[in-house]
């Protein structure tokens, strides 16, 4: 399966959950956001939505200021 996440392209072999997705990326939730294919999913959808193949992923951090 090939996804591309905030421009760069990356290869899985298997289908994953938003949540497995995070897991697999070593990457912490608290704070971060997402996007697929220009589409918001939110947080309560992370460990039914599933990523597909050529899925257009950008991922946010939640950053304080004013």
């Amino acid at each position: 399966m090939h996804i591309i996440i905030n421009d760069q392209p990356m290869e899985f072999d298997a289908p994953l959950t938003v949540n497995q997705l995070f897991s697999t990326l070593n990457r912490p939730i608290v704070g971060t956001a997402l996007a697929i294919n220009q589409v918001i999913i939110p947080k309560s959808q992370w460990d039914s939505h599933l990523i597909n193949d050529q899925d257009n992923i950008l991922l946010f951090q939640a950053i304080a200021g004013g």
